[in-house]
Parts: structure tokens; sequence; C-alpha cells
């Protein structure tokens, strides 16, 4: 077989990594099946010989019989004694089993651009970025590190043995309100004084897909929309990639200015209207009673609706939150979106929306295009945390530890950053507002906070002429964290404002 094409074609072909966790017999092995699967080797092809195999390779006999064996025992190939190892074609083996490598004619190397045009959008092009920092300072997220392991680890294995679940995902096309929305319904009735029924809510994995959701069916092609002067970066991707026109709002000490869109809008004139009323994003202003009444009344003269994206109600750390707008939505006017489970671990929160019956009925029948599956585990476990109360007493238990890490933040920044920048203290979420007194150059500031090892993502950066200051998130960080982190933001700001 010296002369043999097989010969040639494992040379071209076979290339291993010594050093890999995964003992070479597999590697070489997956590259043989590779071979075959792509016709490279036929049905009834002489493989070499174990010893020439082991020299070809430069590997012991014993790993050469291994290969065979592994092929021999997967239905790839059949040894017959004194005569060799001959390519089979099982006809259950159609799914491709990646190698670690190829050679042959760059065979498994995946094409880079399509053959085809296809649109692009730059709305939606990535905000992520990438750093070795080894503090951040973030928008505003709750720290995982406070999530109740060992809690969820019984939480989820006692739904994971209730024999109804079993009969829902046996069920999927049988309609009728789940536990889940029953008690999200209550749990929202009573903490948020809604006066609504489970017809009235949307249950989604998250605020932006229950924005995406609203805004297609809300608003068309250069509909009017809008929103505050510095505002949420993925709501404008959301609503810039349904072709809206976006127009902005001045935002002051009481919010969103109404008397700005009577001055400079007409009737008819606005699709909508989007505010985070409790907490403006990303100022953290409230917007005053005042001006939620005067926002209601001339969304219904203007026929416009007001989305109210309620992204941290449940992080009220002095007084009572006001309750939303949409507890008090009788002419139908506003679409409420908020979150649950804001203290468990991410892939246990969800996002829900709350409107009339009919706006929730065709959110239904989208949701059901994009999320048919849902997620029965994370729905029960849920409703029980909710009915049991558990939502509810961790939710305060971790409201203590927020209150103390900001008022640290607020004792921080007094005696670091008191004479170069301002700040008000909110009544509750998870940021701060910081505005520096001189116009220094933002994005300089993070580049010198990278070398400090201190990540500022671009996200979290408002700049502009009338405009610089950041959104500083801080309730990942515990108290020790957070002098670190203001002691390196310090020492970079003197770099850029010097």
């Amino acid at each position: 077989m010296k002369d043999s094409p097989v010969i040639a074609l494992f040379k071209e072909l076979i290339v291993f990594d010594k050093t890999s966790a995964q003992p070479v017999y597999i590697q070489v092995s997956q590259q043989i099946i590779n071979a075959i699967q792509r016709r490279y080797l036929s049905k009834g092809t002489l493989l070499p010989g174990t010893r020439v195999l082991s020299k070809l390779l430069n590997i012991h006999r014993n790993t050469a019989v291994a290969i065979y064996e592994e092929l021999a025992s997967q239905g790839w190939v059949e040894i017959l004694p004194n005569k060799g190892t001959f390519v089979l074609e099982p006809e259950l083996k159609i799914a491709k089993i990646k190698a670690p490598s190829q050679k042959i004619n760059e065979a498994y190397k995946y094409a880079k651009t399509t053959g085809f045009p296809f649109q692009k959008s730059f709305h939606l092009a990535s905000t992520a970025q990438l750093t070795n920092a080894s503090f951040t300072i973030n928008d505003g997220k709750p720290d995982l590190r406070l999530h109740p392991v060992h809690q969820f680890t019984r939480w989820y294995s006692a739904v994971m043995k209730k024999k109804t679940l079993i009969k829902k995902w046996n069920r999927p096309q049988e309609f009728s309100y789940s536990h889940y929305q029953t008690q999200l319904c209550n749990f929202l009735n009573a903490t948020r004084g809604f006066h609504m029924s489970p017809s009235n809510l949307l249950s989604t994995r998250s605020t932006e897909m229950s924005l995406y959701i609203v805004s297609q069916l809300l608003i068309k092609k250069n509909d009017v929309v809008l929103v505050g002067n510095l505002s949420n970066y993925a709501a404008n991707m959301i609503f810039q990639q349904v072709g809206a026109n976006i127009k902005t709002v001045p935002v002051d000490k009481e919010g969103l200015d109404i008397e700005y869109i009577k001055k400079h809008f007409v009737k008819q004139g606005i699709r909508c209207v989007y505010v985070s009323a409790q907490r403006d994003y990303p100022t953290v202003v409230t917007l005053s009673a005042k001006r939620r009444l005067a926002l209601l009344e001339l969304a219904k003269e203007y026929g416009f609706a007001i989305i109210e994206d309620d992204y941290d109600y449940d992080f009220q750390f002095e007084g009572s939150a006001m309750l939303p707008m949409a507890s008090a939505n009788a002419s139908g006017m506003v679409i409420y979106l908020g979150k649950m489970g804001q203290s468990l671990f991410p892939s246990f929160q969800t996002g829900f929306i709350v409107a009339p019956e009919n706006l929730i009925s065709e959110a239904t029948n989208y949701l059901q295009l994009l999320d048919t599956q849902g997620d029965l585990i994370q729905e029960q476990m849920l409703s029980e945390l909710i009915s049991e109360g558990e939502i509810y007493r961790l939710m305060k238990k971790n409201i203590v530890v927020y209150k103390q890490r900001r008022d640290c933040l607020s004792k921080l920044l007094t005696h670091y950053f008191s004479e170069i920048a301002t700040w008000e203290i909110p009544s509750g979420g998870l940021a701060i507002w910081l505005e520096f007194t001189a116009k220094i150059s933002l994005v300089q500031l993070a580049e010198q906070a990278e070398k400090l090892h201190l990540f500022l993502p671009k996200t979290i950066l408002y700049q502009d002429k009338n405009t610089c200051a950041i959104r500083f998130g801080f309730g990942h960080l515990n108290e020790e964290e957070l002098e670190t982190v203001v002691q390196k933001l310090k020492s970079a700001y003197l770099k850029v404002a010097i």
C-alpha cells in the first residue's frame, strides 16, 4: 500500500494535537469519519494496516488499533481477521462530527461571506466591548452573588418532579391562563395598584422582547416616537429598526417636559411616547405626579400611546414607589413593560406586558412566532415563589443590601468627587447619574480607566454640548469594590483633566 491513494489522503487529511485534552485516537477517528461522510473514502475501501498507520502518523501501534476499534464500534468500518479493515456506510450516520482540523480543500472552513445579498442594519450593531479589566461600572444591574443558590437548587428540583409539568409539555396547543399568569396578575394587582385580569397580561423573556413585540404592533415606518433627550440606547435601537422617526423631548428635575410636547407637536402627529416614569433612563429622575396626569390627558387628547418602561420598580429604598401610570389606564392609552425576578439569576428573570385585552391578544399571537415553546419550568418556579411569598422576601432582603451600597457610594463620591461633579441620591434604583462639572472627554476617561483595570462601557457614557455624565451602576459592587472603583475613576479623571 506504499503508493495507495488512501495513504496519500491520510497524509493530507489527518492532523492531531498530542497536547490536546482529547485523546489522539478520538481526534484521528473523527477525521476519518469526516472523510467517509464526504465520500473521500468510499464503501469497501481498504484502510492501511495498524502497523502502516502507526508509522504513517508517528503514533504507537496500540493507538492505531484503538482508532480502528473506535471506528468499528460506531459502525464506520468492518474489521475482518487476516483480511483488513474496510469502510462501511452506516445508514443512520448522517450527522457531521467535527474534527479539530481539515486540510482537504479546506473542506470544513466555513464561508466568511454569503453568496447572496441581504438587508443590513446599522441600528442593530452590537454594543458589546472586549475588556480584561478587573472592575466594571455597568448601567445598573443586580448583583448575581445575591442569588440564593442553595434555595434555588431545592426549588428547581421540586418543580422538575411535578407531574403537571409533563402534562403541560404534552398539551402545548391547549389555551388557558397558566398558574403563573394568575399568580403574576395577583402580585401586580397587590404591589403596583393594577386592577386587571390575566387577559391584560403577557409574559415574555425580557423587557427588550416585550418592547420589540409592542413596536411591531404599534409602529409603522416614519411614525413619530418621542423619547427623552437622553434615553435608553436599547429601546432606541428597537424603534429605529422598525423605521420610527425618533424625536427627543427635554428632561428636567420633574422628568419628561410635557409642555414641550404640547408646543412642538400636533394632534395625530405622534404615534407613541416612550417613558420610564419611575426612574428616567439614564438620569434616574422620577416623573412628577403632575406631569404624569398631564401626559395621560395629552395622550387621550392627541391620540398617542404611552409605553411605560418600569425597568426597576422593585428597587425602592425610601418611601413608597409611585404607582405606574398604567394603574390609572381607564382610557387604554398606556402599555406597561416590567420585569419579574430581578433578585434571581438572569435565566430566571422574565419580562411582561400589561395592556388592554385587544393588544395583548395580538401580542400573544406575535409571541407564538418568536417563542412557541416558552419556559414552563421558569414559569412554574416563579408562580410558586410568588404564591409562597419568597419573591417578596428575597426582594426585601436585597433592597437592604442595595440601599447600603447606594449610601456607601454616596459617601465615596462626596469624598472623591464633591468638587468636580454633581449627583442626586435617588430614592431607588441601582444607578446614580454622575455629572462632571468640567467638560472632559469621556472617551479619554474610559481609556485611562481601562489602564487602571476599570472598564467603562460606552453605553454608560453620555456626552454632548450640554452633557458630560455617566450612569454609574452600583448594584453589582460590594462596599469594598465600590471604594476601589471610585478611587480608580478619580485617578483616571485626574489624568484626563490635566
